[in-house]
C-alpha cells in the first residue's frame, strides 16, 4: 500500500477548467505528490484522480478535444480511485436531469444529477455538512457554489452527505460507489482537508 506520508502516491487533478489549484494544495499538504492531468499520457502511473470544481459542460468539451476522456473512463474501470467535487460529480454521473446541449458524461455513478439545483453562484453558501468519511460522520465546512444535487440513487451506490434543500427535507449531495467518491460541494474551498485524507488513506 502507497502511503502518503512516504511520499510515494502520485495523485492526478483533472486540470482542463476549475477549481484545480485548491485542490493541489490540500494534497500537498497532505503528503501526495501531484500532477495536472490534461492529456491521456498523465493518467499513467497515477494512485488517484480528482476531478474539480468548475463548468461540467466546458470540462466535458475540453477532455473530449484533449482526448482524455475515454482513456480516464478505462482508467477507473480498472480501479483508479476518484474524488470529484461539484462540476466533477456532474462529469461523474449517467444521467443529467438538465443537459446543455450535447454535454456528456464519463457514467461512472449510477446516479442522476440535477445542474445549478442550488441556484446561481449569487445564491451560493456555505455551510457545515455532516458527511460519513471513513468510518465516522464529520461535520465538513463546505462552499455549495451554483452547486447540483443528486436526484436519484441507484443500486449499491451510498449515500454519504445529505442536506436541507427547498424541495425536499433533506437532498444527496455525497455518493460512493467502489472507488468513486463524489460531492455536490467544495471541501477545499474552505482549505478542509478531512475528506481527502479519509480518501487518500482509503487509496492502495
Amino acid at each position: 500500500m502507497a502511503h502518503p506520508e512516504d511520499g510515494n502516491v502520485t495523485i492526478g487533478v483533472l486540470a482542463l477548467q476549475g477549481g484545480v489549484e485548491e485542490h493541489l494544495r490540500i494534497l500537498a499538504g497532505l503528503g501526495a505528490g501531484t500532477r495536472r492531468v490534461r492529456v491521456p499520457r498523465d493518467l499513467e502511473g497515477l494512485d488517484g484522480l480528482v476531478i474539480p470544481g468548475g463548468e461540467s459542460s466546458v470540462i466535458d468539451k475540453l477532455a473530449r478535444a484533449f482526448g482524455v476522456a475515454d482513456p480516464l473512463r478505462a482508467a477507473v474501470d480498472r480501479g483508479l480511485p476518484v474524488l470529484a467535487t461539484c462540476a466533477g460529480l456532474i462529469y461523474c454521473a449517467r444521467e443529467l436531469e438538465n443537459p446543455s446541449p450535447s454535454q456528456q458524461t464519463l457514467g461512472l455513478l449510477d446516479i442522476t444529477v440535477r445542474r445549478n439545483a442550488f441556484g446561481n453562484q449569487r445564491f451560493s453558501a456555505e455551510r457545515t455538512v455532516p458527511v460519513v468519511v471513513g468510518d465516522e460522520t464529520l461535520p465538513i465546512e463546505a462552499s455549495f457554489i451554483r452547486a447540483p444535487l443528486v436526484t436519484r440513487v441507484g443500486e449499491g451506490v451510498e449515500v454519504i452527505a445529505t442536506v436541507p434543500h427547498e424541495d425536499a427535507a433533506e437532498v444527496v449531495v455525497g455518493v460512493r460507489h467502489g472507488a468513486v467518491t463524489a460531492l455536490s460541494f467544495h471541501p477545499e474551498e474552505n482549505d478542509e482537508a478531512r475528506v481527502h485524507a479519509a480518501w487518500l488513506a482509503g487509496i492502495s
